[in-house]
């Protein structure tokens, strides 16, 4: 099915999330420290299982240098579970974080979830708010301009864009985008939501509004 890139210096851990994630019929390479991911496994990996405190080169090291190589899904998996952190891992690109210790249920849940959303393959373009999204690409542009979205941030916006007008709480938007409802770390689409504006200010445009209490919700043409 997938090929995933496991990244932990705990090795009973990568033991276990081979065996769970082969018995989803994917294919699993492990790898014990960042420093030794390459250009190679950014290229054939569908997604990447990143754990933060490692020796050398920590996860956050490794997904600041491979951000731009790899076009998948980052799931870091740490005991680390302060918002700083939380923010800074999505901050460098991550697209979920799983606090360690976690149920294998969860992880293949959220790993099966984020491949999905890869996957889709919608046929056509829309336009909202001088922002047109490109479904089959998965890709957002402004004018000529790409908003250069990761895949969680392209996500989240496309949804709020689809249903313009419409208010939805953290925890709808993160089901929404990802497909899992378990536990919703709200702080991840604060984050995204956070990056996803300043890329859009960046052109001029302001088409997402805060529903203080509730949510957000992308702004009626």
């Amino acid at each position: 099915m997938a090929h995933i890139l496991a990244v932990d210096d705990d090795r009973d851990l990568c033991d276990l999330l081979r065996t769970a994630l082969e018995r989803d019929g994917h294919t699993v390479t492990v790898l014990h420290s960042g420093a030794e991911v390459t250009e190679r496994h950014c290229a054939w990996a569908d997604c990447i299982l990143l754990d933060v405190m490692m020796p050398g080169e920590d996860g956050f090291a490794t997904c600041r240098r491979v951000r731009a190589l790899a076009d998948c899904p980052i799931l870091f998996l740490t005991a680390r579970t302060a918002e700083a952190d939380v923010l800074r891992g999505l901050g460098l690109g991550g697209d979920d974080y799983l606090a360690k210790p976690f149920r294998l249920a969860e992880l293949r849940a959220r790993v099966q979830a984020h491949l999905r959303r890869q996957s889709r393959v919608p046929s056509h373009r829309i336009r909202r708010g001088g922002v047109t999204f490109d479904l089959q690409a998965g890709e957002a542009c402004c004018g000529e301009t790409p908003l250069h979205l990761t895949r969680g941030e392209y996500a989240l916006c496309e949804y709020l864009a689809l249903h313009a007008g419409r208010t939805f709480s953290k925890e709808q938007l993160y089901e929404a985008a990802f497909g899992f409802d378990g536990t919703a770390d709200t702080s991840a689409v604060t984050e995204h939501i956070k990056n996803i504006r300043a890329k859009l200010r960046a052109c001029g445009l302001q088409p997402i509004e805060t529903v203080w209490g509730i949510g957000y919700r992308w702004k009626n043409e």
